[in-house]
């Protein structure tokens, strides 16, 4: 059975996609900072075997103790998707919290390196393997007031790009998907919990699916070893760019 290990699972694209990768027969390694949501989708997906890791994937130190931790066989998964990390507050730069800056370049960045290179090892000794990226259209277009969590997720599409080729000669194959406008738990990070200004974000349109975004990472890592869907970007159908959208 092939092992796929998914940061961020316990809500939205993360969550999806794990459940998305246990109908398609992977088991699991489901890894997010609270602990009862991961129980819960652990308890939802049996029989599938799972297996939760509980960390913040910005704590290298936590992050390297957990992968240990893991028997040898997961340590080496055949699918790694870097999906935890989120967007904190929307100023424009000069009014801007740099607590927030902290958390979406830790998250966003250096979580995505640490929880990699803790894997790395066991993917490379294979000489097979397939991470996945979860970026953003943010890394493709500005937006005002986007500033930091544009330049973290523009960074993610570079970091892809560079381990495609640092990785080429091992066989794990590297890629990464941007979603647009996609109806999460997203939104209410950014804004702190306001519930109300987070729901504005997707009035009048019909906003993408965590599930839409799994559908299609499944997708990725499913195709034969010679395939590599390199980079994907997922819209709404009333999306054009980051900000434009047509509301009804």
């Amino acid at each position: 059975m092939k092992t796929a290990f998914v940061t961020g699972a316990s809500s939205g694209i993360g969550r999806a996609t794990a459940v998305g990768l246990a109908k398609a027969g992977f088991a699991l390694v489901i890894t997010g900072r609270r602990r009862e949501r991961l129980d819960a989708l652990a308890a939802e997906l049996a029989p599938a075997p799972v297996h939760v890791l509980t960390f913040d994937v910005r704590d290298r130190a936590a992050v390297n103790a957990a992968v240990a931790s893991l028997p040898e066989v997961l340590r080496a998964p055949d699918v790694l998707v870097n999906n935890a990390g989120g967007a904190h507050g929307l100023s424009p730069i000069q009014s801007g919290d740099p607590a927030d800056w902290d958390q979406m370049l830790d998250a966003n960045v250096r979580g995505l390196l640490n929880v990699t290179q803790a894997l790395l090892p066991g993917m490379t000794a294979r000489q097979t393997g397939f991470i996945v990226n979860v970026g953003s259209i943010a890394g493709q277009e500005a937006y005002a007031n986007g500033n930091v969590y544009c330049a973290s997720k523009a960074a993610v599409q570079m970091l892809t790009k560079t381990m495609r080729l640092d990785l080429l000669p091992t066989g794990v194959r590297v890629a990464e998907v941007n979603p647009g406008a996609v109806e999460t738990e997203f939104s209410q990070v950014r804004f702190k919990g306001d519930e109300a200004r987070a729901a504005k974000v997707y009035e009048g349109f019909e906003p993408l699916k965590a599930e839409d975004i799994a559908e299609v990472v499944v997708f990725m890592v499913t195709r034969p070893p010679h395939v590599t869907i390199a980079e994907v970007l997922v819209l709404a159908g009333a999306q054009g760019a980051a900000t434009t959208i047509a509301r009804k």
